[in-house]
């Protein structure tokens, strides 16, 4: 029997941007769910074989990503409990063979990981704050301590100097930077003052060259610039276009690579340092979510749209990643949806108008839905939906003002931004009121199962994934990294500022809560904990609200790609119970 269209989208691998190893471009590493569990991999570009080097039950390293040593004979991955993410580096040969303890130091979550010849830089968050540590065969010693986060950033050309974005100053959400060298000892601090931000990216390639990429938002979008660790010197590029940018260098470093993107999709360009002159790069139409220029001058990049899958190809078009696998089903096509200064998307399925619909709220709230490939999206299309997603006030990708449009004052803002949206769909008569779906995971999640209670004439059904549904629970529960985002998002923790997390608290309103909703909750997720759902779930019960909850073992969001398809199906077979829409094809 022919599996159904639906599901065979899924196959479509989901894997992360490979990476090389500097001393051995050859040698590539990557994650990729391709044989049904997301784990890490080994790709030798001179046999073309792609070799797995890992096997947990319950996957390896989705949000830790793994990296390669300079000389590319060394893997190092993420060992977590389940998906927890609270965990330490294991080291594996490139070439196969078993993992050891990469490091003696202790369990934490990781804030960024450097690799040089003989050593490594780690970044580390607890209870107690981040810990930067220099890590070798002798042991580790401690180079950087701070009860604010920090991130490790990448390494300089000639291994002595490390960049470190951090928030000293208590504003998670907008970094300064600091370099320090392998002692610990700084070398050059820059920040751009309260409410600016500033975020390191590769250093020259350039032997004595110490020129480092930060991005910054001085002109209201993210924009790279130069900075010479040597003099402070800063060097700001002259790109006139609109949206965001971000740099990497070419391998003499005479160029950048920019990676532009507007509105959802991207494209590429070259930029001559000598004539500050840029020149577009042909690049098929869609987004492009990653690009770096190889050791040879050739350039990778990740590219899909609505309708295809995500590949990594070449400038001349040649797939990288994924590995073979079975023929995707092509994806519906998405169009723009503006609204006001509003942007996202809607796809619609066959049939006539007015749809039921489902709005599929992104998380982050730093992030951004794009003319990209969603099996998920597809799915409910499959199955009569039409489908919205709406770029809120506080999504990324839209500048500094629209992504700061939140602080003091996240959820209620963003829900006002989907309901504009809604408003519109249905005044097109695309949209049918009496059957109108509110979803989403983590932040979307969140927003979910607040828009429920404060929107309940609204919606029809909500469906939340990964969500919080008491955000005082989830900030005593949550990992280190997202109390010290959450306090920056929201002016202060719940007990500086407990009227402001009360009335953006979910279960706030939940006696308000009219309609069906299902739970989708990861038992071990770190980022929305489980009791947070646990203490909604429970008052919807004493209320004698309907809902369902489905429960795995796992973190926030499974790395196994059946239990993905089964919670694809739990979401449809639940609309398809209270709504009358299509029942999941098998």
């Amino acid at each position: 029997m022919t599996e159904a269209v639906w599901k065979r989208r899924y196959r479509a691998p989901r894997f992360s941007f490979p990476t090389w190893a500097r001393g051995a471009p050859a040698h590539v590493v990557y994650g990729s769910n391709h044989e049904g569990t997301f784990e890490v991999y080994a790709l030798d570009l001179a046999s073309g074989e792609h070799r797995r080097l890992t096997s947990r039950p319950e996957g390896t390293g989705y949000r830790v990503a793994s990296r390669i040593d300079p000389s590319g004979t060394t893997v190092w991955w993420w060992d977590d409990d389940r998906g927890n993410e609270r965990g330490t580096r294991r080291a594996q040969p490139f070439a196969g063979g078993e993992a050891s303890a990469a490091t003696d130091l202790a369990p934490a979550y990781s804030t960024g990981l450097a690799l040089g010849r003989g050593f490594a830089i780690v970044g580390r968050s607890t209870d107690d704050g981040t810990t930067v540590h220099l890590s070798a065969e002798g042991g580790s010693t401690e180079l950087y301590a701070h009860r604010e986060h920090a991130r490790v950033g990448e390494l300089s050309a000639d291994e002595t100097l490390v960049a470190l974005d951090h928030s000293e100053h208590g504003d998670s959400r907008n970094p300064a930077l600091r370099v320090i060298d392998r002692d610990g000892a700084t070398v050059l601090d820059l920040s751009d003052g309260p409410g600016r931000g500033l975020r390191s990216g590769r250093w020259s390639p350039a032997a004595g060259d110490r020129r480092l990429i930060v991005v910054h938002e001085r002109r209201g979008v993210s924009r790279p610039m130069l900075l010479d660790v040597r003099d402070g010197t800063e060097r700001e590029l002259a790109i006139d276009l609109e949206g965001e940018t971000t740099a990497d260098w070419a391998p003499d470093a005479s160029w950048l690579l920019i990676a532009h993107e507007r509105r959802g999709r991207g494209e590429l360009y070259r930029y001559d340092l000598a004539a500050d002159r840029l020149e577009r790069i042909a690049t098929p139409a869609g987004s492009i979510d990653a690009a770096r220029v190889r050791p040879d001058g050739d350039i990778w990049m990740a590219v899909s749209t609505s309708s295809s899958a995500r590949a990594v190809r070449t400038l001349s078009g040649e797939i990288v990643l994924p590995p073979s696998v079975a023929e995707i089903p092509a994806g519906r096509a998405y169009r723009d949806l503006d609204v006001g200064l509003v942007h996202g998307f809607v796809v619609e399925p066959d049939g006539p108008r007015p749809h039921p619909t489902i709005f599929i709220v992104h998380g982050g709230p730093e992030a951004h839905d794009t003319d990209s490939f969603s099996a998920g999206v597809q799915a409910w299309v499959d199955h009569g939906f039409a489908a919205a997603c709406v770029n809120y006030r506080g999504s990324s990708g839209y500048g500094k003002e629209w992504r700061d449009a939140i602080r003091g004052k996240p959820g209620l803002t963003e829900l006002e931004d989907v309901a504009a949206a809604h408003d519109r769909l249905v005044a097109d008569g695309i949209a049918d009121p009496r059957r109108s779906v509110i979803s989403g995971g983590s932040w979307g999640g969140y927003l979910t199962l607040l828009g429920l209670g404060t929107q309940p004439e609204r919606w029809s059904l909500g469906i939340a994934s990964v969500p919080i549904g008491d955000y005082v629970a989830a900030f005593e529960d949550e990992m280190e990294p997202l109390r010290r985002y959450d306090a920056a998002l929201f002016g202060g923790t719940p007990e500086e500022i407990p009227d402001v997390y009360r009335e953006r608290n979910p279960i706030t309103y939940v006696e308000r809560v009219n309609v069906p909703v299902l739970l989708l909750v990861g038992r071990n997720d770190p980022r929305c904990p489980a009791r947070s759902a646990d203490v909604y779930v429970e008052r919807l019960r004493a209320l004698g609200k309907t809902f369902e909850v489905y429960e795995y073992d796992a973190g926030h969001g499974s790395l196994r790609l059946e239990e993905t398809i089964r919670q694809m199906e739990a979401e449809l077979a639940f609309a398809a119970k209270h709504l009358g829409t299509t029942a999941p094809v098998a």
